[in-house]
């Protein structure tokens, strides 16, 4: 097996921006797909959606990462789960974008 030193590099920045656009069109695709599963199910008859209840109690949105590492759930998404001062919650943390003094995002 021989070396390829002469291949090109994917530069971090590159690689990190290619990701982050993935990662927002999976999510995407995943919000529609849970969408259709709610619009086409009909609990009544016990279809997948009616199985998927615990899915429908869950928020997706972006938000800006404050001093301390500090998140902030918005007010609309608070409210909708029914999410008060003290509740436990699970997040899943996909960076979107970034905004960092020198650096160019697209």
């Amino acid at each position: 097996m021989t070396e390829d030193n002469d291949a090109p590099m994917w530069p971090p920045a590159l690689f990190t921006r290619g990701m982050q656009q993935a990662s927002e069109r999976a999510m995407d695709s995943q919000q529609k797909m849970l969408q259709q599963l709610f619009e086409l199910s009909d609990p009544s008859n016990g279809s997948i959606g009616s199985q998927l209840g615990a899915l429908s109690q869950t928020a997706t949105f972006k938000t800006r990462v404050q001093s301390g590492g500090r998140i902030s759930i918005p007010d609309a998404e608070r409210e909708a789960l029914d999410i008060e001062e003290g509740d436990i919650v699970q997040t899943v943390v996909i960076p979107v974008k970034r905004n960092r003094p020198g650096e160019t995002n697209e």
